[in-house]
């Protein structure tokens, strides 16, 4: 299991993508089966695509706020990294 402040940073990335914008979820600590149940969740709950690798949640389009929400209506503390 990775090791992690406890903090899970949410940011948003444009990067090597043709300009479309991702949002990205990392520190959740989880072992891969749970973090892509995770992804799964969170990706229904944006109504969008995505993929889950190498221990982060990557959802399709700009869903910053509505992650940090779901995240941490879950008992979560999150923070906004990134612009």
């Amino acid at each position: 299991m990775p090791v992690t402040d406890g903090i899970v940073r949410v940011s948003r990335e444009t990067k090597g993508r043709n300009g479309k914008g991702v949002t990205l979820v990392k520190g959740l600590g989880l072992e891969p089966v749970a973090l892509a149940q995770l992804g799964k969740q969170l990706k229904a709950a944006c109504g969008s695509g995505g993929t889950t690798k190498d221990g982060v949640i990557e959802v399709q389009g700009d869903h910053c706020e509505r992650v940090i929400g779901w995240l941490q209506a879950r008992g979560h503390t999150v923070k906004r990294a990134g612009g």
